[in-house]
């Protein structure tokens, strides 16, 4: 990505493509942000003319564009056995992505006082309103360089990037002409075959076709009917090998398995009778580790049960697995208990009574990347949730979620950070697989592709890719009555790390949180929880 980042910065150079399509960014270039995301979820409708999209500032264009020059100057980041990241060359590592969090804290507000508000339509959101002129008479197509212009020693990469963000616009400016013609140049570089920013542009441009697709049914209360989208759809069998091969290859999902298990295991110290509740769960990878740790206790093995809370598609694969998950712990002199309830997670499935709760039992509640499907619009759903959790008053809450804002009210900022998101994800692919392996394309096509058709194509309830940062997690969390307790296990995810034979990857800590990230990124985040004054009642 070198050449593409060398002319990326001159082209874009204070005149971002984006900031040009909507006449109504310019004028209000000046205007404080706070004003402009005072919305109102009623005025989303396309015939209020009062509405606006949010506007970029120069500065913000260059956080994000530097964002991208610099994904290729890998960081080296340590992080002590304190919890402390040793900062090397001068505060960089995770911090140098300050500047691009505040860009899309400042554009995307969310409403979280209103936790009644919760409309399950399907809703074109606050920059989707139709503006005054179209993109192309607003002469946006102008910004962007033709193929031809990219064939002669401009960068075919920054050529997909402009593409992709003026198509970005021209959806959320509803110019559905314009859209089209945009996606048309991106066809002709993207592809799921090609370097790992091709195969990105190609699952953007994906989910922008879809997008669009979707906009050619808004009815006039501004709801999408006859929710249909032409994408081939995906077998859960693929979806499964696609997650394992992740599991395998990676260390996202062995990461966020590893910081669980450790976190458990110290809060079980010393307890006889463990109980898991495990939201979504979806497999059993997670657990042989956590049996050998606890079958090797000094004090001895705990019994152990395990409530998986899953939908019915899973069941029968769940049930195999499990089965011979006991047997192994069974010769390990670990007795588990496994049992699973079929339903989907809602307070009020989550009551002692349901759960089968049992006097004596520590409790602890297991949410691999689970609870963010769970944040609607006014986050009404996820603290009835956690406030559901909070009475349960479990031992633990591990919690392990992409760290990414993939739940800000405006298509083109979350548009934004998830471009920016899934470059480094497909980027760390690039350097750990090679570019024709059958493994690397089902992750891509199987797992990551469906993720971002999930949070570029739609609105509403069908959106449950709602990922986000850890300071919200840590600040809904807080307010649902809950304090971090702060991970040990930084030794041990060095070494994992290790395994994986790439220095992009990169480890730090904020505020009890651990984070992996690629290259000084923040990609996924881990985290213990326990009920306020729990260690002193």
């Amino acid at each position: 990505m070198e050449g593409f980042n060398g002319w990326l910065y001159e082209s874009f150079n204070r005149d971002f493509a984006i900031r040009r399509f909507c006449s109504a960014r310019v004028e209000l270039e000046q205007v404080e942000l706070e004003e402009s995301m005072n919305y109102d979820m009623e005025s989303f409708c396309p015939d209020d003319e009062t509405s606006s999209t949010p506007h970029l500032a120069a500065s913000e264009v260059d956080d994000f564009v530097d964002s991208f020059i610099n994904m290729d100057n890998d960081v080296d980041v340590d992080v002590g056995d304190d919890g402390d990241v040793d900062d090397k060359d001068d505060h960089h590592n995770f911090k140098k992505q300050e500047n691009y969090h505040h860009f899309q804290d400042e554009t995307e507000v969310f409403p979280i006082a209103n936790d009644d508000f919760g409309d399950d339509s399907l809703m074109i959101e606050g920059d989707e309103m139709e503006m005054s002129g179209s993109c192309e008479e607003l002469g946006a197509h102008e910004l962007v360089p033709s193929l031809e212009e990219a064939s002669h020693g401009v960068d075919q990469g920054l050529h997909l990037v402009h593409s992709l963000l003026a198509c970005a616009e021209a959806v959320g400016c509803r110019d559905l002409h314009l859209a089209t013609c945009m996606l048309s140049q991106i066809w002709a570089s993207a592809t799921p075959l090609g370097d790992s920013l091709q195969r990105v542009s190609y699952c953007f441009a994906t989910g922008l076709k879809s997008r669009l697709s979707l906009l050619r049914n808004v009815n006039g209360n501004g709801t999408i009917t006859n929710c249909t989208v032409d994408v081939p759809s995906i077998a859960r069998e693929e979806k499964m090998e696609a997650f394992q091969l992740l599991y395998q290859t990676t260390p996202y999902i062995a990461f966020g398995f590893m910081a669980a298990n450790e976190a458990i295991c110290q809060a079980a110290q010393g307890k006889g009778s463990l109980h898991i509740i495990d939201l979504g769960m979806k497999h059993t990878l997670q657990w042989p580790s956590l049996i050998r740790t606890l079958a090797s206790r000094p004090e001895g093995p705990p019994s152990l049960r395990i409530t998986a809370l899953t939908r019915n598609e899973h069941l029968v694969e769940l049930e195999a697995s499990m089965k011979s998950l006991v047997e192994d712990a069974s010769s390990l002199g670990i007795r588990i208990e496994f049992r699973v309830i079929s339903e989907p997670v809602t307070p009020c499935l989550l009551t002692p009574e349901n759960l089968n709760l049992r006097e004596g039992e520590s409790l602890y509640i297991n949410s691999i990347m689970h609870l963010h499907k769970y944040v609607k619009e006014s986050r009404g759903s996820l603290k009835a949730i956690l406030q559901a959790i909070k009475k349960l008053a479990p031992a633990l809450l591990t919690v392990v979620e992409q760290d990414a804002n993939h739940n800000g009210p405006f298509f083109l900022g979350r548009f934004l950070e998830s471009l920016h998101y899934y470059s480094a994800i497909f980027d760390s692919l690039e350097a750990s697989l090679p570019r024709h392996s059958p493994q690397r394309m089902k992750i891509e096509r199987h797992h990551f592709a469906e993720e971002i058709q999930n949070v570029v194509a739609y609105e509403g309830s069908d959106r449950i890719e709602r990922h986000e940062r850890a300071d919200q997690w840590r600040r809904q969390l807080g307010r649902a009555g809950f304090q971090v307790m702060g991970l040990k296990c930084l030794s041990q995810a060095r070494m994992m790390l290790s395994v994986y034979g790439s220095d992009g990857y990169t480890l730090g800590s904020e505020k009890g949180c651990l984070l992996l990230g690629w290259k000084g990124r923040p990609l996924m985040l881990a985290s213990a929880w326990q009920l306020h004054n729990a260690s002193s009642s």
